[in-house]
């Protein structure tokens, strides 16, 4: 855990250096990942590595817990002193090479209301990695995270790691969801920026 600690740390520092405006913490080494809830010494890991770059640098930090255990992100963070948490599914479902994922955004809210903690809340829109049930459409999503899931900023990607989504997409959810912050989760590039940030309120 200390190379660890150490590895998030000087990355933590450069990104800084690079001029970014927050951080998020991910166990993204994990996979497979876990569908639900991961296991202690995965949540103790965490802890440890998140409080380090809390300690180290002057930006939000955030935790997401792979592959969807939020409860263990919003406990975790609580503790070590993160600003936000990233919810890969909140509400709805979610067909996964995990398997059928659920949201918890009941279980979620009510962990962070019981935790007393001003964490921030991003959702993911129908997450990357991932196909939606039939019929489901990225602006009912989104106002089901918004208005039945209270999540506090919505994120939209591609279809994986790396890919974008489309300028209409994020325009979609901005759309449905005026008055929360649409953020980009993946495919930022200098070449995508342009299209992508006249969409989106931030990026990831």
């Amino acid at each position: 855990m200390a190379d660890v600690s150490e590895t998030a740390v000087r990355e933590a520092r450069v990104l800084e250096e690079g001029g970014l405006g927050g951080l998020l913490v991910e166990n993204y080494g994990d996979a497979p990942f876990f569908p639900e809830r991961v296991p202690p010494e995965t949540v103790a890991a965490m802890a440890l590595a998140v409080r380090s770059v809390v300690e180290a640098v002057n930006l939000p930090v955030g935790v997401n817990v792979l592959r969807n255990d939020a409860r263990s992100a919003v406990a975790l963070a609580a503790v070590a002193g993160a600003r936000f948490v990233r919810v890969n599914v909140h509400t709805g479902a979610m067909f996964t090479d995990q398997g059928l994922l659920e949201g918890r955004a009941h279980e979620t809210l009510r962990t962070r209301e019981a935790l007393r903690t001003p964490l921030t809340l991003f959702a993911d829109v129908l997450v990357k990695h991932a196909t939606p049930p039939p019929g489901v459409t990225l602006g009912q999503a989104a106002r089901d995270l918004r208005y039945r899931g209270k999540a506090d900023a919505l994120v939209v990607s591609g279809t994986g790691t790396g890919e974008p989504p489309t300028p209409d997409e994020l325009r979609e959810v901005k759309q449905a969801v005026p008055e929360v912050g649409v953020w980009l989760g993946s495919g930022l590039t200098p070449e995508t920026a342009p299209a992508l940030l006249s969409e989106a309120d931030g990026a990831i």
